[in-house]
């Protein structure tokens, strides 16, 4: 790293996203007064900025974003914009825009964290190992990928697969939203407690999520029964909470039968 350029490049992609003055700042220490003011003349402005500066490239981008879901009419369009979009900076580090994919009337929707290592080389959600597995999840309660809508809270991989920073999933929200309202399902399957965090806006655990509806309702008023479980990453690792899982993908049968 022999340039400013790569340096703060380095910064943004290991997830920092605020900085400080040039000189550390003690805001437990009084501020330092003149020994004489002229108040007549002279205002003493001891404030800090509101915001730094990469706390308001944040909120520009988000603004941006949902300018741009405004302006979407179909899954087409948003997927243009997404792919032009350049206010998050996984983008950047990403092989590939990773949109959703799917039925288009889908009646149920499937959400992940992020795109992996196999989704961000082949520019699909769930293509890897997780994947392979959702796909044998569903077929076990008779449905096929091409019954749903599959995507992702973040359309680009964060590097190593780290967890997601706050500012990168408020940046990329507008995007997932714009797509349940474009495909209007009628169930949300979330898979993780990342993905559910974000779209349900709680910090619950994946096992107070699981096992039960939680209404989301959109930012037009539109009301849709959702379940969390475990992703299908996790059942890899973790072969013993299965049984849980289906008894939610039995529970999400259930729920489409009745609607």
């Amino acid at each position: 790293m022999d340039n400013i350029e790569q340096i703060l490049n380095w910064y943004i992609t290991a997830g920092v996203d605020e900085i400080c003055a040039d000189n550390p700042y003690d805001a437990l220490k009084a501020p330092d007064m003149p020994t004489h003011v002229d108040n007549s003349n002279k205002t003493i402005n001891t404030t800090r900025p509101a915001v730094s500066d990469l706390s308001q490239v944040n909120i520009i981008a988000c603004r941006n974003a949902r300018e741009i879901c405004d302006k979407a009419q179909t899954l087409d369009d948003l997927r243009a914009m997404v792919e032009n979009f350049e206010g998050c900076s996984l983008k950047f580090s990403a092989n590939s825009t990773v949109f959703g994919y799917g039925n288009p009337q889908a009646e149920i929707m499937i959400i992940g964290e992020a795109p992996g290592a196999d989704e961000d080389r082949m520019g699909e959600p769930f293509v890897g190992r997780s994947g392979h597995l959702l796909d044998k999840m569903l077929s076990a309660i008779g449905l096929k990928r091409e019954d749903c809508y599959i995507t992702n809270v973040l359309p680009w991989r964060p590097p190593g697969n780290r967890t997601p920073t706050s500012d990168e999933v408020a940046v990329c929200l507008p995007f997932l939203k714009r797509q349940i309202e474009l495909i209007s399902p009628k169930i949300i399957f979330i898979l993780g407690r990342s993905a559910a965090n974000a779209l349900l806006d709680n910090a619950d655990s994946i096992s107070s999520l699981r096992g039960h509806f939680i209404d989301y309702t959109s930012d037009k008023g539109t009301v849709i029964p959702t379940l969390s479980s475990f992703h299908p990453a996790f059942l890899l690792r973790t072969a013993s909470q299965k049984a849980k899982s289906w008894s939610d993908l039995l529970r999400l049968k259930r729920k489409l039968s009745e609607l």
